[in-house]
């Protein structure tokens, strides 16, 4: 059994521990000592998911080069994705949220399907719905981020009309979003990334930024600069990634593409740090997170054979600095999908 596997075993015996002391008839409010490890929905245990993007033509199920398909691939092997659905539209440049139990891609292009918000279920390999609208229309390049309760979408919008826009709306009932703040910088081709108190958007471009932007799930406020990426130039089309304590920004477009790994914590208001690099240098890829790993699929990428619609997923670990390795493939090539985690 692997090192991770054990963890992880430890920690929901330890999980189910404590919420049956909570739960019991005898608990008299005293818990010395103990600490509830938890986890946000933008962490996954299962799969990660792709949906939607720029494809090549070798997908039959493109319009135009545009695809509406889901795929997913699992956590626990590396292995290559299945596709095992559809999106209403085909899309790109969308925004990927994660509940508990359904994924959501909100956005993207092209227009109307840019203020659409999409929900398909975890538990069994069906189409997705649209269920609820954004507040905005024409957003893409958005960014996704997840708490327990909501999903948020910020940023985006075509160059000559970028939107400092952050939606919100229910994972409880298919309601339409609600714009609740606005980012300190208004940029499209941004990452999310979540923590279990806040919402952050890194990059972005029109014009270019490193600015890592933070606002807070508890109340509806706007978002301000808490520090920045660790190039000095630019940082646009980068994928989002987080573990419990830290975000994570791979690949981008600085110029030249990128394969850096960035690193900044939850805890401190503080600049990324460079940690490590991705397999090959991209960008306009998709970030998902499991307990243990960041991954960073499809996008841009500059291979041996010159740039172009890339396969290919990383995955770099969160217990240490390490650079990503080449663990499996989407069944086409594939830039701009959005990602989930279940």
């Amino acid at each position: 059994m692997s090192t991770n596997t054990i963890v992880k075993a430890q920690k929901e015996v330890f999980n189910d521990a404590v919420r049956g002391l909570v739960d019991s008839s005898v608990f008299t409010g005293v818990t010395s000592y103990v600490v509830v490890l938890s986890r946000t929905q933008a962490q996954g245990t299962n799969y990660g998911y792709n949906s939607g993007g720029l494809t090549t033509p070798a997908d039959p199920t493109t319009s135009g080069g545009i695809t509406n398909s889901i795929q997913k691939f699992p956590f626990s092997s590396d292995a290559n994705t299945v596709d095992v659905a559809n999106l209403t539209a085909v899309k790109y440049a969308s925004a990927g949220q994660s509940s508990s139990t359904h994924g959501y891609t909100s956005g993207g292009s092209p227009s109307p399907e840019g203020n659409v918000i999409d929900k398909f279920t975890f538990a069994t390999d069906a189409n997705a719905v649209d269920i609820a609208d954004l507040a905005y229309n024409g957003r893409y390049g958005v960014a996704g981020q997840s708490s327990t309760t909501h999903g948020y979408t910020s940023g985006g919008g075509p160059p000559g009309n970028v939107r400092n826009y952050i939606d919100k709306f229910p994972f409880t009932s298919d309601t339409n979003a609600v714009d609740v703040g606005d980012l300190a910088i208004a940029r499209t081709y941004v990452a999310g990334q979540s923590s279990t108190e806040n919402g952050y958007t890194s990059g972005g471009t029109v014009p270019t930024t490193t600015a890592i932007q933070k606002f807070p799930f508890a109340s509806d406020t706007n978002a301000s600069i808490i520090g920045y990426l660790s190039n000095a130039k630019d940082r646009f089309g980068a994928a989002g990634q987080n573990s419990l304590t830290h975000g994570y920004t791979s690949g981008g477009f600085d110029p030249p593409i990128l394969t850096r790994i960035d690193k900044f914590p939850f805890a401190s208001d503080t600049n990324a740090t460079y940690i490590a690099d991705l397999t090959v240098a991209r960008y306009y890829a998709a970030g998902q997170s499991s307990e243990e790993n960041g991954y960073t699929s499809a996008g841009i990428a500059i291979n041996p054979g010159g740039s172009g619609r890339d396969t290919m997923i990383d995955k770099f670990p969160f217990a240490s600095d390490a650079n990503a390795s080449d663990v499996g493939d989407l069944t086409f090539g594939n830039q701009n999908p959005a990602g989930q985690q279940y």
